[in-house]
């Protein structure tokens, strides 16, 4: 396969997307087009920037990483924490390096959706760090009484929010408290000049299949030994082990659940989690969708490139 390098006669910067429910073939396909377009992967996935969390995370394996230079993958410790903006302006200073320099196509590839948005829409975001003894007081007093104070502080954003979402209610308020500013007019987007060029992977009802495979494949792949490795290291209290995958592997470990009953809890709470990432993807209409059981996928998703002008002369 001739690769991009020696097609083009001249470079054009762009960024390829490749998004989609968990657990729909997006790593997959993504390195078939590295290795087509000579390009670099970058993680968008909001839990695989940590690093040891890597069997709940799905995290791709250390060989897939050798044949394509992958980014923005294990860039913190399990301690820190990384906010959107941080992980957008690492994205962007990375996408600029890699435009300039390196004349290489970046992929752009995860589920997390205000990663992607970040990059996409080059999202305006206000740079608080998160303030724990604040959001510690907030939460003392309950998510209905939180969102009224959202109301009188900004309106704007309690038309936005939806009165049970605990997460962005407090993250809202953080960022008046902090700045003195209502979040709705510190945000706004400012596009990248580069194309973008988006593609999105979904198979329908066999998803149920691909979860429930992936779950029992992480646990005969030691998803277990790594929890326990994670609480002995850190603790069981530390906010990332009451993730998906991890929290209920917690609860077997405690004694709560049998592994089998944790198996089906993590099938069931990821089958919940793509139904939020469908209905989240599903409204961004520049996304050109396939269907990731296709055997002819990559070719579909190349002839689609090469049509947007990519990976010809």
């Amino acid at each position: 396969m001739t690769t991009i390098s020696s097609q083009f006669s001249s470079y054009v910067p762009s960024l390829i997307i490749v998004v989609g429910p968990t657990a729909s073939g997006k790593s997959g396909l993504a390195l078939q087009l590295a290795e087509r377009l000579n390009g670099l992967i970058l993680g968008a996935d909001s839990r695989q920037i940590y690093r040891e969390f890597d069997i709940g995370t799905a995290k791709p394996p250390w060989e897939e990483r050798q044949q394509a230079p992958h980014y923005l993958i294990d860039i913190c410790e399990p301690t820190e924490t990384l906010t959107v903006a941080d992980y957008q302006a690492k994205a962007q200073i990375l996408i600029q390096q890699i435009h300039l320099e390196n004349k290489r196509v970046p992929l752009l590839v995860g589920g997390t959706g205000l990663y992607v948005n970040a990059i996409a829409k080059g999202l305006i975001i206000p740079r608080v760090a998160p303030q724990p003894n604040l959001r510690h007081q907030l939460e003392s007093l309950g998510q209905p009484q939180c969102y009224i104070f959202l109301q009188q502080v900004d309106p704007a954003a309690a038309q936005r929010i939806h009165p049970n979402d605990a997460v962005r209610t407090l993250r809202a308020l953080e960022v008046y408290y902090a700045t003195g500013r209502a979040i709705s007019a510190q945000q706004g987007e400012n596009p990248p000049d580069y194309p973008l060029i988006h593609i999105g992977l979904d198979c329908g009802e066999a998803l149920r299949q691909r979860i429930s495979q992936r779950t029992h494949h992480m646990i005969d792949a030691g998803l277990v030994d790594e929890v326990q490795t994670l609480i002995n290291r850190y603790g069981a209290d530390l906010p990332l082990l009451d993730t998906l995958g991890y929290a209920e592997i917690k609860r077997y470990l405690a004694g709560d659940v049998s592994l089998a009953e944790a198996a089906v809890l993590i099938i069931r709470h990821t089958q919940q989690f793509a139904k939020r990432q469908r209905t989240w993807f599903r409204k961004e209409k520049a996304i050109k969708w396939f269907d990731s059981n296709d055997v002819g996928l990559i070719d579909k998703v190349w002839e689609y490139l090469q049509f947007q002008g990519i990976g010809v002369e």
